[in-house]
């Protein structure tokens, strides 16, 4: 996939993502050129919609595109997950998650991650032996998977890209287009 223009990016997220980390890279890799789309578990109080976390507050509402339990990770070249405390939080639980972002993984595609969202790429398997950043609250969380955490805006290891907040997005955006034009990365295996 050596042109963003043709990339098909998938945002992973649900309610109490932080507003920018979905926002930012959702209005940058479009403007690239991309097609994004966003995902999100359905729920019986679901009305198409998640709502973002704003710093302090709930912030503002972001459409669903296509519903978790219908996506095919074969139908997109990247994954994006935003952080924020709740949201990754939440999604580690959804096992449909964990499968989409393990597929992402083990197939070579572009899997970024920003804030907390590191959380599930510990939780699919994917940190052990990995160089990466995160949130600094979760730097144990991270090292205690396995992984190499560094002290930097962006890490990427092989088409895995992290960051650490919100300060951090120009970074975070320009890599997640860098990767995807460099193609792909490969086979990776999950921790055992």
């Amino acid at each position: 996939m050596p042109d963003i223009r043709q990339a098909k990016i998938l945002i992973l997220a649900t309610d109490g993502f932080e507003e920018s980390e979905l926002t930012v890279p959702q209005a940058r890799l479009a403007e690239a050129g991309a097609s994004v789309a966003v995902s999100a578990p359905q729920s019986r109080e679901s009305k198409g919609t998640i709502r973002g976390w704003d710093k302090t507050d709930w912030g503002k509402e972001v459409a669903v595109d296509i519903d978790l339990e219908r996506v095919d990770p074969a139908d997109y070249d990247a994954l994006v997950l935003p952080g924020g405390q709740i949201n990754p939080d939440k999604l580690r639980l959804e096992p449909k998650a964990l499968e989409v972002i393990r597929s992402f993984f083990t197939s070579g595609k572009v899997v970024a991650a920003i804030c907390h969202a590191p959380w599930l790429l510990i939780e699919a398997g994917a940190a052990k032996g990995r160089d990466m950043t995160s949130f600094a609250s979760i730097r144990t969380d991270v090292i205690n998977a396995g992984g190499r955490w560094h002290d930097r805006e962006v890490v990427t290891d092989q088409g895995v890209i992290t960051s650490r907040n919100p300060g951090d997005l120009d970074a975070f955006c320009a890599k997640i287009v860098e990767e995807i034009q460099e193609g792909g990365h490969g086979t990776r295996q999950l921790a055992a």
